[in-house]
């Protein structure tokens, strides 16, 4: 099946909004996407980066007869880590496409640096338009600088936050597990000391207690 581009166009607005897109997208997306052009239905769903189905002859070895054949593009699904979404993508692409996106440096380099009337799908017209407003807004945020005491004070924090969660998770072992008073008599009187063996027995010879 296909549909034609007018209908591709109206999609796009819908999804990602009229007023979300940025400046000049729209004009440009109109001459990327002419009401009269026939695209294929398989072009919605993903990114292929100009290769789609191609048709021609098979010609046999024999009498060298012609019969009718079509080459697919090699799709794949793949998980692509966008920075600007913070997250993965699903997202089926060609080979060439993947190609293209590793040349780039990712997805949103891709996606800004392709052109409107290169990207021919699609699935990749909606994203690099989202994308661009994404990063037209990323561009007017302000930039906050902090002073080298406040980062300090950032780290330790981190750090304590770091500590509290892995006592957190030591008590609750502990209850979980069972422990003992003279257990924790003796873990705390290495801790205290600062020494022990690799592992030692207790005075009644029935508990192995090893140094974490």
């Amino acid at each position: 099946m296909a549909f034609r581009g007018e209908e591709m166009m109206k999609k796009l607005l819908k999804k990602v909004g009229e007023k979300n897109l940025a400046h000049g997208v729209k004009e440009q997306l109109q001459k990327s996407i002419p009401d009269s052009k026939v695209v294929m239905n398989r072009a919605k769903r993903g990114l292929y980066a100009g290769r789609h189905i191609q048709f021609g002859n098979r010609i046999s070895e024999d009498g060298g007869n012609k019969s009718r054949r079509s080459w697919k593009p090699n799709v794949q699904e793949k998980r692509l880590f966008s920075y600007i979404l913070d997250r993965h993508i699903r997202v089926k692409v060609t080979t060439h496409a993947l190609r293209c996106i590793d040349k780039a440096g990712g997805i949103d380099e891709y996606l800004l640096k392709t052109p409107y009337h290169k990207m021919d799908t699609e699935m990749g017209l909606f994203w690099k338009a989202k994308i661009e407003k994404m990063y037209e807004e990323l561009g007017q945020m302000e930039v906050v600088f902090f002073s080298p005491e406040d980062e300090a004070k950032f780290e330790q924090g981190f750090k304590d936050l770091k500590l509290a969660e892995r006592a957190a998770r030591r008590d609750a072992r502990r209850q979980m597990y069972g422990w003992s008073g003279k257990l924790e008599e003796i873990e705390n009187r290495r801790s205290h000391d600062g020494t022990g063996n690799a592992g030692e027995d207790s005075s009644d010879g029935d508990v192995l207690v090893a140094n974490s």
